[in-house]
């Protein structure tokens, strides 16, 4: 199988993110985190994924800074993940995943879970972006500011910004 090509470099903040996150598995751990799971066997419980993959995920989130390992807080020989600042950050990301599917992926009346706010049990609002001045910010009113073209080295293309 051939080796993806890293993203880590690229001028584009989501081809970094995607480099991280950029498979279904890094997220569902991710949301998984933010239900309380911590140990490698709920995860593979919850998610039904085989162990290496398992594995090879966990261990990435751990090498990016996403998730930590811990001793197990029970005082057994286990290990738990759990979600460090840079992770906890994601949240937005994960409470925005799920509004979209909510709208988009679910007949109307169709059950399906929610997130609910802890202290009062009622549904969390949806993300709403605004503007600098407060107002609804809509995508066509958007543009990504790209960096300009780098000049290539004799006999190579010139390094274009993703986006």
């Amino acid at each position: 199988m051939a080796r993806r090509k890293s993203l880590k470099e690229d001028a584009c903040p989501m081809a970094r993110t995607l480099d991280i996150l950029g498979d279904r598995w890094s997220l569902l751990i991710v949301r998984d985190a933010f239900d309380g799971m911590k140990r490698f066997g709920e995860f593979q419980q919850s998610l039904g994924v085989a162990k290496n993959i398992l594995a090879d995920r966990l261990k990435n989130l751990v090498n990016e800074g996403v998730l930590s390992q811990a001793p197990a807080s029970d005082g057994s020989l286990y290990q738990e993940y759990l979600l460090t600042p840079r992770g906890e950050g994601l949240f937005p990301v994960v409470v925005g995943l799920r509004h979209w599917g909510e709208q988009h992926l679910y007949a109307k009346g169709e059950p399906h879970s929610v997130l609910v706010e802890r202290e009062s049990g009622k549904p969390v609002q949806r993300i709403d972006l605004r503007t600098h001045d407060g107002k609804p910010l809509a995508p066509a009113a958007t543009f990504v500011k790209k960096l300009p073209e780098k000049p290539a080295p004799a006999g190579r293309p010139a390094f274009k910004s993703a986006g």
